[in-house]
């Protein structure tokens, strides 16, 4: 097959969907499959091309200017104008089969794309912007309750602790915002089939986007090569001498990066903790770990291999967001921050806790994250969708 794969983020930096964006190309282009790269990249002046591991990355620059809700309409309705046309000229030669678009600046775009040369498009979901305009579900950071729906009230609700002490002038931005959501989830609805990367978010798309009714929706994970992320963890050097425990994620409200030195304030941590990596909550974590008496230590983005040695040698991981954790057999799961302190204060004195989960752990992401397992499978589906099209077309 002949592949172009439209995405927001691609390595050597950026977070987890541009590695697994990375891992899906690396898979398929290991099956015989030729797979090109296109990246949007709003606030960069001038478009160009960038080479990582053999990929052609074709880099498309864009305007956003900081300023908030004025940016978000230059990252979305107006690159969607750009990405489109760039994307139906690459369409138009015929010299590919299929598109797969990876997160929210790319499907809108690269769907309308398909449709109009006669492509089919898969999308994957990795987090909630179809359905909720922070693409977290959070309504208030305070709070451990998540949205109940996208209406003008709970929109009302969910600025006040965003918007600071100028909140009510953001107010007349939400007719914006709704019809922001409304085009991104008509939007893709045009997908000849929707990737939902757990299960959690599938039920979410299928509860909270009914255009989505008539969609193909498949839940399938990121792919991970766990072998070569096993190899480069156990070849990195221990980065701190003793036990500590670690955080590793962005540092931002979806992830709880807010609760973090609290919960470990409420634990009563005797060894450090270590953050790892960037966020806008970077500069309030930094303060709260001044005043909490604990040793906390901030080491900001790193590297991917020093990212592994981290994880590699950390006693525990704490996760304050919602994950992919079965409770009690593959890790501790808390609905609260109080639960999360005494579930990291149980498993740091538990060692035969700790090693059991850890063992179950290895064994689950084995079994269902690892590459091969996972490109088999969206392998399968570009076949099924490309077959269902050319049905659809000799029908026609």
């Amino acid at each position: 097959m002949r592949l172009l794969i439209a995405t927001d983020s691609f390595p050597p930096n950026c977070g987890g969907s541009g590695w697994s964006t990375y891992e899906l190309g690396r898979g398929l282009r290991a099956r015989g499959h030729t797979v090109d790269i296109v990246r949007p990249r709003p606030g960069v002046a001038v478009s160009g091309v960038a080479e990582y591991d053999g990929f052609t990355v074709r880099e498309l620059a864009a305007t956003a200017p900081a300023i908030p809700y004025v940016r978000n309409y230059f990252k979305n309705e107006r690159l969607w104008t750009l990405v489109e046309r760039d994307l139906a000229l690459r369409l138009e030669s015929g010299r590919y089969d299929l598109v797969h678009a990876q997160h929210v600046l790319t499907t809108v775009p690269a769907i309308r794309a398909g449709r109009r040369r006669g492509v089919p498009v898969v999308a994957t979901v990795r987090d909630y912007w179809p359905v909720c305009y922070w693409s977290d579900l959070i309504i208030d950071p305070g709070s451990d309750a998540l949205c109940p729906a996208c209406t003008a009230s709970n929109m009302t609700r969910c600025i006040r602790p965003r918007g600071g002490a100028a909140w009510p002038l953001a107010l007349p931005m939400i007719p914006y915002m709704r019809a922001n959501l409304s085009r991104k989830r008509s939007g893709l609805a045009g997908a000849s089939a929707v990737i939902a990367v757990s299960r959690a978010i599938a039920g979410d798309l299928a509860a909270r986007a009914p255009e989505l009714a008539g969609t193909r929706l498949e839940q399938i994970p990121n792919p991970v090569d766990i072998g070569a992320i096993r190899l480069a963890a156990e070849a990195g050097i221990a980065p701190l001498t003793g036990r500590y425990v670690l955080y590793c994620g962005k540092l931002e409200i979806n992830k709880g990066a807010d609760l973090l030195v609290s919960v470990a304030k409420a634990a009563k941590l005797s060894c450090p903790l270590v953050i790892v990596g960037d966020g806008k909550l970077r500069g309030r974590i930094e303060a709260d770990a001044r005043t909490s008496g604990l040793d906390v230590r901030v080491a900001g983005w790193q590297p991917r291999p020093e990212v592994l040695a981290w994880m590699r040698h950390a006693a525990a991981l704490v996760f304050p967001s919602r994950d992919i954790i079965e409770h009690e057999r593959t890790g501790l799961l808390s609905s609260t921050a109080e639960g999360l302190a005494a579930d990291l204060s149980r498993l740091l004195g538990d060692p035969a806790l700790a090693s059991g989960l850890g063992a179950a752990a290895h064994a689950h992401v084995t079994s269902t994250f690892d590459a091969s397992a996972v490109v088999s499978r969206i392998e399968a589906l570009y076949q099924d969708v490309m077959t269902s099209q050319r049905s659809g077309a000799d029908r026609g």
